[in-house]
């Protein structure tokens, strides 16, 4: 079995994976992201996942802070997103964009529309210094001294 944690990394997606990355939480996420769903029967009954699978899941949330709960006991609290969940919006959105373009053969089973115009929403890389859209492949990653200093610290101490 696989572990939660990928202590080896040094990579902000894989932390993210660490919260979101297990099997059924993207779908919990959207579905409170764009379903509107709160409540945990109705997560339940939407998903057909174990109860006992998403209590965890649930309870991960709240404690990762992208949920609060507020309410009586299991079946009957609450969930909703924080401003951290919510900010997970985009991930979803991209990723739906991914899969409706390698991923469904008849065309994208829902569409994402600003509420105020009704337009399809995508998301799209940007460039905050040139204000372009760079294709994917001509986007590199660069290395920080923020990541120096965190392999410092993992860094075997010599004895």
């Amino acid at each position: 079995m696989l572990g939660r944690t990928y202590d080896k990394e040094v990579c902000s997606a894989a932390r993210a994976l660490e919260i979101v990355g297990e099997r059924w939480s993207l779908l919990i996420l959207r579905n409170a992201a764009f379903a509107g769903m709160t409540r945990f029967t109705d997560f339940q009954k939407s998903l057909d996942i174990a109860p006992n699978v998403l209590a965890a899941r649930l309870e991960r949330f709240v404690e990762e802070g992208l949920m609060t709960t507020s309410g009586g006991a299991e079946g009957f609290a609450t969930y909703h997103l924080t401003k951290k969940g919510l900010d997970f919006k985009p991930v979803i959105i991209a990723l739906t964009q991914w899969g409706d373009r390698w991923a469904a053969p008849e065309g994208p089973p829902i569409v994402y529309e600003h509420e105020a115009c009704g337009g399809h929403v995508k998301e799209n890389l940007y460039c905050k210094r040139c204000g372009e859209s760079p294709r994917p492949q001509d986007v590199r990653a660069r290395k920080t001294a923020v990541l120096e200093k965190l392999q410092e610290r993992k860094r075997p101490r010599p004895r």
